[in-house]
């Protein structure tokens, strides 16, 4: 069955994908086929349940590996910022990436990436349109501050500048003709913006309350409808992680330890190895809401109070990690239903 076996290493770009053959433990060269939906159902065809896959995860790797999974007996999509072999490569062409790939697969030294499922792909999708949203509209509050500030502009007596009130100031300040035109049209895109956001959060919303498991995990303090469906759509199946440490790491809010020989170990920063979707909420600010209580409640004022010397940041993030594992073990072995905590049931 060795004889038989086949393992092909895919790189892939954005119009087309190089391909190479493992069997029998020599690579061969493949030729190339188009990265569309015809070229890879075609790719796809000549495959068979003996066949494994491999490829880097990068934009359009998702769409392609759905495809071939449909047809290959197992198809592995790689970590790009773990496969040292390629990363290092003194040499570094299509043909050789895609070599590779190919000889780790064939030697199960790759370090795979979770596929998530088509509803999981789908949410992550939609918090990160929330979360690019939210950059864009900070962005442009960004920039109504930078053209009061170099017009000597002081600031705004309201409590929100793009409040009612806000406004009102904003049109009675002395500016040049080309920034009162700029600060309009920014205006206007603010506008813009916070109309999609409402769209976006009313679909989450929604999302939110026909999932028993963001439901329960809104019941943790601190994390609302938002920030629950990040954290399923950033993390997926919880029991594919066998310690809440393990998510932890996943999610990049362990701290780096190094040691060697007989020196002792040594901590540093948390090593934030966390993909998009977790780097629009975490470490999330409810969580450090001294008024609740629990997890992250009645200790949150002393845990910030201790951490003088340190950045906020730091203790948000040491808030953030035991929610983190609080999310972790109350939603794979948990078989009641969801809490109705007032906070959950106004929502």
């Amino acid at each position: 069955m060795t004889g038989n076996r086949r393992c092909i290493g895919l790189d892939v770009h954005r119009e087309f994908a190089q391909v190479a053959v493992w069997q029998g433990g020599t690579v061969t060269q493949a030729a190339t086929f188009a990265t569309t939906p015809e070229g890879v159902r075609e790719f796809a065809a000549g495959l068979g349940p003996g066949d494994e896959v491999a490829l880097e995860a990068t934009g359009n790797t998702w769409a392609i590996a759905t495809v071939l999974a449909s047809r290959a007996g197992r198809v592995v999509v790689s970590n790009p910022a773990k496969t040292r072999a390629i990363a290092e490569a003194k040499v570094k062409t299509d043909k050789v990436d895609a070599a590779i790939l190919a000889q780790l697969l064939a030697a199960d030294f790759l370090p795979p990436v979770w596929m998530p499922d088509a509803a999981t792909s789908a949410l992550r999708r939609q918090v990160l349109r929330r979360a690019h949203v939210v950059r864009q509209r900070t962005r442009l509050k960004n920039q109504v501050h930078a053209i009061l500030a170099r017009n000597l502009v002081p600031r705004c007596p309201a409590a929100d500048l793009f409040g009612i009130k806000g406004r009102h100031w904003l049109a009675q300040q002395d500016l040049p003709p080309d920034e009162r035109d700029a600060a309009g049209a920014l205006l206007r895109q603010l506008d813009f913006h916070a109309d999609e956001l409402r769209l976006i959060d009313a679909d989450l919303g929604r999302a939110a309350l026909e999932r028993p498991d963001v439901l329960r995990l809104m019941t943790i303090p601190g994390v609302d409808a938002t920030v629950a469906l990040s954290i399923v759509a950033a993390v997926g199946d919880f029991t594919r992680f066998r310690t809440p440490d393990k998510l932890v790491a996943y999610l990049g809010l362990n701290p780096r330890v190094r040691q060697s020989g007989g020196q002792p170990a040594s901590h540093g920063r948390i090593s934030r190895s966390m993909n998009r979707i977790t780097l629009t909420w975490s470490p999330w600010p409810g969580c450090c809401h001294g008024s609740h209580r629990g997890q992250c409640g009645s200790s949150g004022r002393a845990t910030v109070t201790r951490s003088a010397g340190c950045s906020s940041g730091t203790a948000t993030t040491s808030l953030a990690r035991p929610s983190i594992s609080t999310s972790a073990t109350c939603l794979p072995t948990s078989s009641a239903g969801p809490s109705t905590r007032p906070g959950t049931r106004r929502y």
